[in-house]
């Protein structure tokens, strides 16, 4: 008998939030062959509790599970908030490399599920507020039970030896063993992993690539720096040296003071959006306005990084590179932003497009054309145009300084992504 025509195996999985591990519902997986379909259900108690809300907007509040399946090859098996919290491309590469040396020594091994992939994330250290566990066992801990895969500080340059052996291809046990658990969902293919920094805040370490023919990592924390000089909420980003290499560290901004845990979901969430839909910066801004805590501010908030994205050439704009934070009553708030860089070898042309009848975002003229449907008379628009342009055009001094340690021969690499035409139309726009 095919594979396909195998009998189903489900496994169940309970959901809950916070640093309480409230009960909220039940994930069932189930895996026929090589098909694969989740539905989640909502505790009784998590519906009549007065908090409650729903953490992921594909789940709406009502008795009885509710399906999902992968509407296409790229797209998760779980729902929007859950898939949220799975690892990204470079989490499932370790997460890969390390089960095949386990299937050599092990041949019975199965292959690896979405399952495995979602619950190989150390439960410290998973995206907002969700935690998994299976019934009659605590959260998921990568590491085994009761030990913490994230690790503290001092083990940095441990593991960015060990993520350059995976990039090389001649990885030891010992490396993926370090490894393991460490993956992030912000993130991509390059390499990083979550650490607690001196302070013990929760961050995510990015490290250079054996690839790159520039430093990518103080390009990332420069562009941070100059998104919070632009009125920008943005991630706190510091680059810290190991020996002459240049390591980006990133606060995580989904734990409060007291690092309890904030509910998240991706922008792709909100919209239900499957990862090859074209969808719009028009649509966020609709979400925001129909689930917002403070929509005129987001909205405003939203059009002041599209510009800022312009003028830095930052093109990796997809909707999971922008997020949103639970405030109370089912309402959420911006992200800070993350994961933005300056691509001076990309066209100068964003990922997600402004709306279906504009197409991306390749000028200014554009933005400023719709900038009332993002709350703004033309006066504001110029004025956060130029705080913006302020910001960017210091670039070169940013990079420079102490915060970032770029030397001079390296900003030639960057000066495509800072110094193009649309800075020149925004000088002339302000009459500068």
């Amino acid at each position: 008998m095919g594979a396909e025509h195998s009998q189903a195996k489900r496994t169940s999985v309970n959901v809950s939030l916070g640093e309480v591990g409230q009960l909220v519902g039940s994930l069932v997986y189930v895996r026929q062959g090589r098909r694969e379909h989740s539905a989640f259900a909502y505790e009784q108690i998590w519906l009549q509790n007065p908090l409650r809300f729903s953490f992921s907007a594909d789940l709406q509040l009502v008795p009885g599970f509710q399906s999902h399946k992968a509407k296409a090859p790229q797209d998760s098996v779980f729902h929007g908030a859950i898939a949220d919290t799975a690892p990204d491309a470079w989490g499932r590469r370790v997460i890969a490399r390390d089960h095949a040396r386990r299937r050599k020594a092990a041949p019975e091994l199965p292959a690896l599920t979405e399952l495995d992939y979602l619950l190989a994330v150390d439960d410290f250290s998973r995206i907002g507020a969700l935690r998994l566990q299976m019934p009659g066992e605590s959260c998921e801990q990568a590491s085994g039970s009761g030990r913490r895969a994230t690790l503290p500080f001092i083990d940095l340059d441990r593991i960015y030896q060990a993520s350059r052996a995976v990039e090389r291809g001649n990885e030891t046990d010992e490396d993926l063993r370090f490894l393991r658990g460490k993956g992030t969902s912000l993130g991509g293919m390059r390499p990083k992993c979550t650490l607690l920094d001196e302070a013990g805040h929760l961050s995510i370490g990015k490290f250079p690539s054996i690839n790159d023919d520039r430093s990518v990592t103080r390009g990332e924390v420069l562009a941070l720096k100059l998104a919070a000089r632009a009125g920008i909420d943005a991630a706190t980003a510091r680059v810290v040296m190991l020996a002459e290499t240049p390591i980006a560290v990133i606060r995580r901004f989904d734990r409060d003071t007291a690092g309890g845990r904030i509910p998240y979901q991706s922008a792709a969430s909100l919209l239900q959006a499957a990862r090859g839909e074209d969808r719009s910066y028009l649509e966020i801004v609709d979400a925001i306005r129909t689930h917002g805590d403070n929509p005129e501010g987001d909205v405003r908030q939203l059009w002041r990084r599209l510009v800022f994205n312009l003028l830095i050439t930052n093109v990796d704009d997809h909707l999971q590179n922008h997020g949103f934070l639970h405030v109370s009553s089912g309402h959420w708030r911006l992200a800070p932003c993350f994961d933005i860089n300056p691509f001076p070898d990309k066209d100068r042309e964003s990922k997600t497009w402004l709306s279906e009848k504009d197409g991306p975002i390749t000028d200014l003229a554009v933005l400023l054309e719709r900038a009332p449907y993002f709350a703004l008379e033309r006066a504001q628009a110029l004025h956060i145009l130029s705080e913006v342009y302020a910001a960017v055009a210091a670039w070169r001094r940013v990079a420079t300084g102490v915060e970032v340690g770029m030397r001079t021969n390296e900003l030639p690499h960057f000066q495509a992504a800072f110094e193009h035409t649309q800075m020149h139309d925004a000088a002339q726009l302000l009459g500068l």
